[in-house]
């Protein structure tokens, strides 16, 4: 069966243009199911070697994963999400660790940020951040002195330049102290205090990042951490190997949720894509060939020797083609792996992971598309009579497939129905319901697209039948060849509806929180710092003349149940009172109000309490930054916590859950106090229309990665309408011919052919663009509360594009044909 025989082999000697369209396709195909493979490989592999830890053979620390639990019984499942901060255990299972029989120490290490303040030599090092640890950390990072001695309580030591006997005044987490340098090292941006003070200063009394533990002598890793595990049980997670430098990396996490979404949730969708445009040109290709079949039927050649010929067919092209089509999807995985680590979202020390698995995978899809594809289509002629074998090839099958008929229509009724759902819907419900949406009407495209093509032939074709005789020509050829329509517009509609999909759905959210920004925040001047605020610029800013009202704030995140999942919010803490928030931050305040914001209590954004079925009254259960269950009491819900924040609690409640603690990220100040005034309490000071215009920096990374998915989707779906239209073109050298033949000019066959281009291409305009608006008007109204804004010179652009795509892909080959 397998075994390439001479039909097969002749087919591909004498006729390699027939193939070359399916090759093209096969190859994009492996290209995309590669690339977002090895993303995908990688996310479940990525790992980082340790460097601070790297001699601690042994690393204890808090599972920095919060669990949740849906099902019961047998359909129980427990999922995991990364803690938005860093999650401490007990510094005092420390001295537990320590009583492992194979154990020599172990440290109850901590890192957290402090700033130098002033400092008695150098003024220009004031406000100069650092990361301050426990002196006793230095038995397994190595740093030895270069003067003086270990500090003691009340003491530090620094790698900036300074010198023993200097008083330094120090901001840290628990507040602004002064102390004496007792030592120096090599180590710039680092201090180090005793260990017990360390603790204390971290902002988190008693509680450690992780403990460190040496090994005696002869004693390994392995035997160490079960030692430690056994004296530890379920307080702390054991780590050895790499797993301790994902301890020390808090972004790891993080990014391997993010691979494995961007290669599992976007590579399922453009494997779909990518496998089913490839199987349609399989399809394309066959049927091209059915005169060829029928010839065969009618000199004897059997049903099962017409589908061995197109199964050896396809054996000869698809391996290759998915081989080949793996080398791009290689470089396309690195330059985006590569991309997203410039970019911040994945740690430096991370490594592209590439094996054989996705490779394989890649051929191995290619392969069975094109089986597949080849089996269906070539179902009819084989089993054809010889007789009614020719009479079909002769002329075009105008009977609907009892088969893909029925299908389309049922995912056409389904996407119909879904879309209502979404509409019904609000929040993530709504955007998870619209996904849904595209995929069933993309299908219901590609299983109706002989009927959806005859109708547009029908529609279209009524002016073209008055626009000359190329026009005429045109939708006549258009109606009678309907399949060949289907198979360039489906592509065209891929492209369209998915890159509309997800290029106008960030520019709604983008327009939608821009606004929300505009109209929320009403303060005169913002004061921001990149690595947090000092703990007494608040303080300091409400000193200052002109100032009436003065807020610190917290950005973080924090999880909560919503949708049936765990899943992350933004969050600000505010100091102060509710009233005093409200002369800062318009929240658009729906129920309840913000006077009664205190210690115990939240507000939140009206899409998140909906989400989370959340009243005025209700408790909200909440999983805050560092891992720390809590349930405060709504008291308030608002309109604008998508460009403002979606949960709002005091101050007091949430910093001590966070890394910088007392360190606010922002100061929001009413009055008429200058910027030159205010210029000494942060890196930055603005007004509310400066700072909107700065927030909308933060989101580049996620603008960004939309559009590198719908170009990396939309421009295999546009090579692939290019591609198919090139095949159509081509094959049709005998009715071009034959056109020329009867006393048609060159000029009125290559108007026929740009009249056809441009209802291919107009069709798939319109579908796409209709079935991208039945996507993103329940997602965007459920994500923003508002209508998809579609900026007209993207849209412009995108049309642009699809109909120079098309006129290009029609014009050439049929300049060729005519030779």
């Amino acid at each position: 069966m397998t075994r390439p025989n001479g039909l097969a082999r002749a087919a591909l000697r004498f006729k390699p243009s027939a193939f070359t369209g399916t090759f093209i396709a096969l190859f994009m195909a492996a290209m995309i199911v590669s690339a977002c493979g090895i993303l995908l490989e990688t996310g479940v592999r990525a790992s980082v070697p340790a460097e601070r830890y790297a001699a601690a053979p042994v690393v204890a620390a808090a599972d920095q994963q919060a669990h949740y639990t849906t099902g019961s019984g047998e359909d129980r499942d427990t999922e995991s999400v990364a803690l938005p901060d860093k999650a401490r255990l007990d510094a005092a299972l420390a001295a537990r660790a320590a009583t492992a029989p194979g154990a020599a120490a172990a440290i109850a290490d901590v890192s957290f940020p402090v700033r130098v303040v002033s400092d008695v030599r150098d003024v220009r090092t004031g406000n100069t951040p650092a990361t301050a640890h426990g002196w006793d950390s230095t038995a397994f990072t190595g740093t030895k002195l270069t003067a003086g001695t270990p500090p003691r309580t009340g003491e530090l030591v620094t790698g900036d330049r300074a010198r023993v006997g200097d008083r330094l005044t120090v901001d840290t987490p628990s507040g602004t102290r002064q102390f004496t340098v007792s030592g120096t090292t090599d180590a710039p941006g680092t201090m180090w205090f005793a260990n017990t003070q360390a603790l204390a200063l971290s902002g988190h009394p008693g509680k450690a990042d992780a403990i460190a533990v040496l090994a005696k002598p002869g004693v390994t890793a392995a035997t160490l951490a079960d030692q430690v595990e056994q004296r530890l049980g379920d307080a702390a997670e054991v780590h050895t190997g790499d797993g301790r430098g994902a301890v020390e990396t808090r972004g790891l996490a993080f990014a391997k949720e993010m691979l494995t979404a961007l290669g599992g949730s976007f590579g399922g969708v453009a494997t779909m894509v990518a496998v089913f445009t490839a199987a349609g040109t399989v399809t394309l290709s066959v049927g091209q060939r059915r005169r060829e079949y029928a010839l065969l039927r009618a000199i004897g050649a059997t049903p099962r020797q017409i589908r061995r010929t197109i199964a050896t067919e396809t054996l000869l092209v698809a391996p290759l083609a998915g081989a080949l089509g793996c080398l791009p999807g290689v470089a396309l995985a690195t330059w985006w792996f590569g991309q997203l680590r410039d970019k911040g979202a994945i740690p430096r020390a991370v490594d592209l992971s590439v094996s054989w698995i996705p490779l394989l995978a890649a051929v191995g899809a290619a392969v069975l598309t094109s089986l597949f594809a080849g089996y269906m289509a070539a179902r009819r002629p084989s089993r054809t009579k010889p007789g009614e074998a020719l009479r079909d090839a002769s002329v075009e099958r105008l009977r609907i497939g009892w088969i893909r008929t029925p299908l389309g229509l049922a995912a056409l009724g389904g996407g119909i129905a879904l879309s209502g759902v979404a509409a019904s819907e609000k929040g993530e419900d709504a955007a998870n319901a619209a996904l849904g949406v595209v995929m069933l009407f993309m299908l219901a495209v590609a299983l109706l697209g002989p009927l959806i093509a005859r109708a547009c032939a029908g529609l279209f074709g009524l002016p073209l039948r008055a626009a000359g005789a190329p026009a005429s020509l045109a939708a006549a050829n258009s109606r009678t060849n309907a399949r060949r329509l289907a198979s360039a517009i489906t592509p065209i509609v891929l492209a369209m509806a998915f890159s509309s999909v997800l290029v106008f759905l960030h520019t709604s959210e983008d327009r939608a929180i821009e606004k929300q920004q505009r109209a929320g925040l009403i303060a005169d001047r913002v004061v921001t710092g990149p690595s947090g605020l000092t703990s007494e610029a608040l303080t300091r800013a409400k000193a200052t003349p002109g100032v009436d009202t003065a807020v610190a704030l917290t950005r973080t995140s924090v999880l909560a149940h919503a949708g049936g999942a765990l899943q992350s919010f933004s969050t600000q803490g505010f100091t102060g009172t509710g009233a005093d928030l409200a002369r800062v931050m318009d929240l658009g305040v729906r129920k309840g109000s913000l006077d009664a914001l205190k210690p115990g209590t939240a507000a939140l954004d009206k899409t998140l309490a909906n989400d989370t079925n959340k009243h005025v009254g209700d408790r909200f259960d909440v999983i805050l930054p560092d891992g720390t269950k809590a349930s405060p009491r709504v008291v308030a819900t608002y309109d604008r916590g998508l460009g403002l924040s979606q949960v709002t609690l005091p101050q007091r409640d949430l910093a001590p859950h966070t890394t910088t603690v007392g360190q606010p990220t922002e100061l929001l100040l009413k009055g008429k106090a200058s910027s030159t005034v205010l210029a000494g309490l942060g890196d930055t000071v603005t007004d509310a229309a400066g700072y909107a215009t700065a927030k909308n920096i933060d989101r580049d990374l996620n603008a960004w990665a939309n559009t590198t998915m719908a170009a990396v989707l939309g421009g295999f779906a546009a090579v692939a309408a290019a591609n198919t239209l090139v095949m159509t073109v081509l094959d049709r050298r005998r009715e071009l011919g034959t056109l020329r033949l009867i006393g048609t000019t060159r000029r009125q066959v290559r108007g026929m052919v740009r009249w056809e281009a441009l209802l291919v291409t107009s069709a798939g305009l319109i579908l796409g663009t209709a079935i991208a608006l039945a996507t993103l008007i329940p997602m965007t109204n459920g994500l923003t509360g508002e209508n998809p804004y579609i900026p007209p010179h993207l849209y412009a652009s995108f049309a642009a594009g699809i109909l120079g795509l098309g006129l290009a892909s029609t014009a050439l080959p049929a300049r060729a044909a005519l030779r």
